[in-house]
């Protein structure tokens, strides 16, 4: 039994009001330990807290700051495994893709402390011989970041990242349902030289924490990844605020599978994206569009694998699609296939449970789904994939590009000319052209649509945690 407590100026306490939830491990719905939650008091404490740090830590130099976070990075990859381990315990994905996480957390760290070291500022000629202009970039101030928990370690790395590399302090809010693996990555900074009033780590009720962070008067930034309909509400609490926030929010990805690709190799590699994570990506390949001309030939193969695919406790080293995080997601995915099997829709493999301990959800494929199913409109987060043939493309572009969701798309084709107009046509942030890539640092990923706005990562990775001054010298 593991007590994840609130972070605070380094110190590791309990809320003051002594209330707990308990961490359940997905596979196995035991009780692995309980997560503390905040009081107001608690956010007091933890805001003015962050606001020495923010002092502290924007008054260390820019290659002083990257030199701490490149050393937290390889903290991190010095105790991969222990933080995998950590990381399958609480969220239940196969150990391989928790050490992947980990290492991607580092590679955040380093990139956001690489960045550090370019911040730079523009000195211009002013319209007479004794002006000069200086603009200039600063700290926006303490960050508020709410994370998510289907990557609860990179999720949050990538904003501490950006916040940390830029001279920010930074509070994060993760799932208390995933809680430990964001207070190893802050120990790692800790470790590694971040002040300890730079950083903190709260939990609690969700909305009860952001309402009253979110205008607190110390709080100058808010970063959010998850659910379109909770950033809709962060979004509006903050505008209500004035404070600027960037939002990483769903996505139901449409995947565009051209009559001049090879229908079977292209079904092996996507069975193993689509199954990721047991299908909990906002990125996942979800909405399947196969041309008519090789749609069986796609969908048998596609099935197939996904039929063979081990679903198990993500410590089993045979496993490959781990548990989904709770019951409740048992319930939406069942549902969601109910429906679409109700509409004509074929299982060709899965649509149920797998066992009747731990969260398991077989790897099931969807043949002709109608367009009405909720599966085509709703985003199903979980090991579910929607096929559907398609004859004509404008028909198709419609319904990709039919929903609210624009945060990815992937399109499969050897045709240059289709790439091109297919890409362009795509009315999403990332467009995958015979890929399907994954948030890698030097990658900036950002949503169109209702999928949010901002970006996080890439060149600019600092720029969402900057602010700009125009100085005018004479």
């Amino acid at each position: 039994m593991i007590d994840f407590k609130l972070l605070i100026d380094g110190v590791e306490r309990a809320g003051s009001n002594d209330v707990w939830d308990e961490v359940t491990d997905p596979a196995t719905e035991e009780v692995i330990g309980r997560v503390a939650h905040a009081t107001k008091d608690d956010l007091d404490l933890a805001m003015n807290t962050a606001l020495r740090g923010l002092a502290e830590w924007s008054a260390t130099s820019p290659w002083d700051r990257g030199v701490i976070m490149k050393r937290a990075a390889d903290i991190l990859r010095t105790r991969q495994d222990a933080f995998a381990a950590d990381l399958t315990r609480e969220m239940g994905k196969p150990l391989p893709e928790a050490v992947a996480e980990v290492l991607r957390s580092a590679d955040f760290l380093e990139w956001g402390g690489e960045q550090a070291r370019r911040i730079n500022g523009v000195l211009m000629q002013g319209r007479d011989v004794d002006h000069r202009i200086a603009i200039e970039t600063h700290p926006v101030g303490v960050v508020a970041a709410f994370t998510p928990w289907n990557f609860p370690m990179a999720q949050a790395a990538k904003k501490f990242a950006g916040a940390l590399g830029a001279g920010c302090s930074i509070i994060c809010k993760p799932s208390e349902e995933t809680p430990g693996s964001v207070l190893n990555l802050c120990r790692a900074l800790l470790e590694a030289g971040v002040p300890p009033a730079a950083v903190g780590v709260v939990y609690g009720v969700p909305a009860d924490i952001s309402s009253y962070m979110i205008p607190a008067p110390q709080i100058a930034k808010i970063t959010f990844t998850g659910s379109i309909p909770v950033g809709k509400l962060l979004a509006a609490e903050a505008g209500r605020a004035m404070k600027p926030v960037t939002m990483e929010l769903g996505g139901h990805a449409p995947v565009i599978i051209c009559n001049d690709t090879d229908a079977q190799a292209l079904a092996d590699f996507l069975v193993v994206k689509k199954y990721a994570n047991a299908g909990q990506i906002c990125m996942s390949p979800t909405r399947f569009f196969v041309e008519a001309d090789v749609y069986e030939k796609f969908v048998t193969r596609f099935a197939q694998k996904a039929e063979a695919l081990r679903v198990g406790a993500g410590t089993d080293a045979q496993t490959q699609v781990g548990p989904l995080l709770n019951s409740r997601r048992l319930s939406a995915i069942s549902d969601l296939v109910e429906d679409a099997r109700a509409r004509g829709a074929r299982v060709l493999t899965g649509g149920q449970r797998v066992g009747n301990t731990g969260n398991f959800y077989a790897p099931t494929v969807l043949a002709d789904v109608d367009a009405e199913a909720r599966v085509m409109r709703e985003e199903p987060f979980g090991p579910i994939a929607a096929i559907q043939p398609f004859t004509d493309e404008a028909e198709m572009l419609n319904a990709a590009n039919g929903l609210e969701f624009g945060l990815s798309a992937y399109l499969f084709t050897c045709d240059a000319n289709r790439q091109r107009r297919l890409t362009d046509a795509l009315k999403y942030g990332t467009v995958g052209v015979n890929d399907v890539p994954a948030h890698m640092p030097e990658i900036p990923l950002g949503g169109w649509k209702e999928s949010g706005y901002g970006t996080e990562g890439g060149q600019s990775i600092l720029a969402p945690f900057q602010k700009t001054k125009f100085v005018s010298l004479r």
